[in-house]
């Protein structure tokens, strides 16, 4: 029988027919067409010459083998899809498919080269992206299931893919010694380093005739040792298997391989807890189409975070905890597809005294109650000014991040809008590890927004002119100001910082629901242990 949801409904309190909240949505059209649009660019796979080319030799898609390897009503929560996203010598989704399903019955992370991008090289984004999601499967203790056909590293980019591609191979050998299960399926050529993952893998399977696996092709043999050999007999298919030894399975086509990778997944041990059957939990009252009617794509415009979360929780349940104290921070529990949860959103922008000796105390008790915690971003910082600084802002705030640094229960983020300064250290941005961390397309994520930053600078310079005895007309000043202004507002949006791998993806807002229940089903399947003694968490 399923758990009765104890916590109080709360009610919202907007008038959605309001003129503000219908411009709101209108606002948002614009934005969700540009995600849109975002998105069928990193989807692609290549020119439809490549396309022609790859499937004319009777071999299947990156993103269709992806799909014919998923269980059939599995979702795929697709991660860093925008790495490299709009950036010089990259490639869309550079170059590979990265996201979480269930094969088998059982969650897996799943990658897939796409061999119709250079040969599925790996640049350097790909590398980065790699390095994350494989990150993501081991915090998690999830099996890999990688679909490779790649020609190694990208060459002109060797410097930048070689030094932090080495990653790949310590980490699935790593992951070896710690019983987490790795499969390779090799689908064609897979040189150097493309050949060193299946080599890595714990369990391998070849496609004949197709797959080829060597150090290097017969072009650099030739070059190196004078010896003229085919590909197929240097290292195909049935080298590997009858030879080498390299291949555990020969599979006769792609379809059959795909079929015994499943196999492979079905063969392990389940996973504790199994994947729970959520028929049982209740959506919330309100519809997740209304988040863009709350919210302003202005992200300096006031948002009720309240509100949005009763979107987005359990039967718009909340408890609220110190809701008269530290106010402009909610933190609540709630219940998130039938998983418990706490919630650290800000209310306004700015982290006051009060707000961040809450913060601390909030995650002390999720950590006590072994509950995994939301981090919800909407902050430009920790309030600054004489009455902040007397009342041990510093202090306080440091209690905060110490906090998050030594929280042990699990972290998800979802950036709404602002994540500026230490205020991003404190919501437990990217370097302070969260499990997951995604970007509204609205999301911003700086040292400072680009107006403050763009003033400071401008005051910099100024003051820094003033001191060498240099003249400095205010044209120059506005010039060079307005172009630094430009390039942090560039570097500072959704799409930038989601391109560096600096979170794990841009989603749409009326998603959020959705991808925070399966982060929370894959967190904690090895379950949630809260830390134990830290002093840090109990310096309030």
């Amino acid at each position: 029988m399923a758990q009765t949801n104890a916590f109080p409904v709360i009610d919202s309190k907007v008038n959605l027919r309001s003129p503000q909240f219908e411009a709101n949505v209108e606002s948002w059209k614009p934005i969700i067409q540009k995600f849109e649009d975002a998105l069928r660019t990193t989807a692609g796979e290549g020119t439809q010459k490549s396309l022609s080319r790859h499937q004319s030799r009777g071999q299947v898609l990156a993103r269709d083998r992806v799909a014919l390897l998923l269980d059939t009503d599995s979702p795929f929560l697709e991660l860093c899809a925008f790495a490299g996203y709009n950036l010089p010598e990259s490639s869309p989704s550079a170059s590979l498919v990265a996201g979480i399903g269930t094969i088998s019955g059982r969650v897996c992370l799943v990658l897939s080269h796409i061999p119709t991008q250079s040969g599925g090289a790996w640049n350097e984004f790909t590398v980065q992206k790699q390095n994350r999601v494989t990150t993501i499967a081991t915090e998690n203790r999830l099996p890999i299931v990688a679909l490779v056909q790649s020609a190694g590293v990208f060459l002109p980019q060797q410097f930048r893919v070689f030094h932090p591609g080495g990653q790949i191979f310590r980490d699935l050998a790593k992951r070896t010694a710690d019983r987490q299960h790795s499969c390779a399926i090799v689908f064609g050529s897979s040189t150097a380093g493309g050949a060193y993952h299946p080599a890595l893998s714990d369990y391998t399977i070849f496609v004949e005739k197709q797959a080829q696996v060597f150090l290097g092709g017969p072009p650099l043999v030739k070059m190196a040792t004078g010896e003229i050999i085919d590909a197929e007999e240097l290292g195909g298919a049935q080298t590997h298997a009858n030879i080498t030894g390299l291949a555990d399975q020969l599979a006769t086509d792609e379809f059959d391989a795909i079929r015994k990778a499943r196999e492979w997944v079905f063969s392990l041990q389940p996973q504790t807890p199994p994947v729970r059957d959520i028929s049982q939990v209740l959506p919330p009252r309100y519809s997740v189409e209304e988040l863009l009617a709350i919210s302003n794509p202005d992200i300096r415009k006031p948002l009720d975070m309240k509100e949005l979360v009763l979107r987005i929780v359990d039967d718009s349940r909340l408890s609220i905890f110190k809701p008269n104290f530290g106010p402009n921070l909610l933190t609540v529990w709630a219940q998130i597809m039938g998983h418990t949860v706490g919630i650290i959103a800000n209310q306004v922008p700015v982290i006051h005294p009060d707000e961040a000796s809450k913060g601390a105390q909030f995650i002390r008790q999720c950590n006590q109650q072994n509950v995994p915690i939301i981090f919800l971003h909407n902050v430009t910082g920790f309030m600054v000014g004489s009455k902040a600084e007397h009342a041990a802002i510093i202090k306080r705030g440091a209690q905060m991040v110490s906090a998050v640094s030594c929280s042990n229960v699990q972290h998800i983020g979802i950036i709404i809008g602002a994540s500026y300064g230490a205020g991003n250290y404190a919501m437990c941005g990217r370097s302070y590890r969260p499990r997951f961390l995604f970007t509204w397309p609205t999301g911003r994520c700086s040292v400072m927004g680009p107006d403050q930053l763009a003033g400071v600078m401008s005051t910099v310079k100024l003051n820094s002119a003033k001191a060498k005895g240099v003249a400095l007309t205010e044209e120059d000043i506005k010039a060079d100001t307005q172009k630094f202004r430009d390039e942090v507002q560039r570097d500072s949006e959704s799409y930038r910082t989601s391109a560096a791998v600096l979170d794990d993806g841009v989603i749409d807002p009326r998603d959020t629901r959705d991808v925070l229940g399966m982060c929370l089903d894959v967190v904690t399947l090895d379950g949630v242990q809260g830390a134990e003694g830290h002093r840090a968490l109990a310096r309030i």
